[in-house]
């Protein structure tokens, strides 16, 4: 019953907490376990649902005809560049917040519509700090391409979700159903320290950048073992 237990969908939880208490003779008095079980099933089956989310938008292509992706991208550039208007779809000017080329549709393919989702939440939620952080990224000697490093810590938000690394992290966070809401913020926390950790470090070059991320990953990875963590800038 306890190994089924793990595997029980939302809907099933309260019964399944029944059959547990019933099969160990727990009295269904004994609401203090009553609840930690429930509390605990809902998180294991949260994980879960979550990954399978953030799995269904990272397969989601970015599309330039689909005017809800448009519209995310172009809200992306006014949170970070509100004083200065976009000239044209294709420009040169999506450089200046950290694409690669002229459009940034190209550099989703790795990450979809999630890394443009992430994003925009952490442009939105903390403008400031985005654009700081913005503003670190066109250092003259330490500067980095900030969209770019910043799909690509989505990348390392959503590698540490699917291998059960943000299990602690979550399950401290959320007494229930962890939401999308959840691993954005945790997104937004890589984004953040991820800077000073550059910052602090020094490297002689964006062509150490490779080195660096697997050094931060090293790090991130060693505070999210740590049964008590909870990784959030709301903290």
């Amino acid at each position: 019953v306890l190994r089924n237990a793990i595997h029980v969908e939302e809907a099933e939880i309260e019964k399944c907490v029944r059959d547990v208490m019933k099969e160990k003779k727990i009295e269904q008095e004994d609401t203090g376990f009553k609840t930690n079980l429930h509390i605990s099933l809902l998180q294991i089956s949260g994980y879960k649902k979550l990954y399978l989310n953030v799995e269904n938008l990272r397969k989601v292509p970015y599309d330039s005809d689909n005017e809800e992706h448009e519209e995310q991208l172009i809200e992306l550039w006014n949170l970070l560049m509100p004083h200065e208007n976009l000239k044209a779809r294709i420009t040169k000017q999506w450089c200046d917040i950290g694409f690669q080329g002229d459009d940034p549709k190209t550099d989703f393919r790795g990450m979809g519509l999630l890394g443009l989702v992430n994003l925009v939440y952490f442009s939105k939620h903390y403008s400031d700090e985005a654009r700081q952080i913005l503003s670190h990224s066109n250092h003259p000697k330490l500067g980095y391409s900030y969209a770019i490093v910043g799909i690509n810590l989505t990348e390392m938000a959503y590698s540490l979700l699917k291998n059960g690394a943000l299990k602690s992290h979550l399950y401290n966070v959320v007494s229930g159903l962890p939401q999308m809401e959840h691993f954005h913020q945790f997104y937004c926390y890589l984004v953040y320290e991820f800077d000073k950790f550059w910052f602090e470090e020094e490297p002689e070059s964006i062509m150490h950048f490779n080195q660096y991320r697997e050094k931060f990953h090293e790090k991130i990875k060693g505070l999210l073992m740590d049964c008590d963590v909870i990784l959030t800038l709301q903290n």
